[in-house]
């Protein structure tokens, strides 16, 4: 499905992740792991457009640190926090 400026993955009906049009992978994880998870390499905070900030919950990650096991890792992440919304 097309959105976020590129393709997006659903499960349930719901966003798990989205390829952007530059290659970064934008992820919905538990908000209450941002802080954590934004200081890991290649993650930052997911913006719509230039400049205003998608909030808690809300990941953009480089695609240099994707290859290997980092795409893996973070799809993992994206997973664990669908299956525990409800209905996930």
């Amino acid at each position: 499905m097309k959105m976020f400026g590129g393709v997006s993955f659903m499960v349930d009906e719901r966003m798990l992740v989205a390829v952007r049009n530059d290659g970064e992978l934008l992820l919905r994880i538990d908000p209450a792991d941002s802080e954590r998870l934004l200081d890991e390499p290649g993650a930052h905070e997911a913006l719509m457009g230039a400049d205003r900030p998608m909030g808690a919950g809300w990941i953009s990650v480089r695609s240099d640190v994707l290859e290997g096991p980092g795409l893996g890792e973070w799809l993992g992440r994206a997973l664990a926090f669908h299956a525990g919304q409800a209905g996930g």
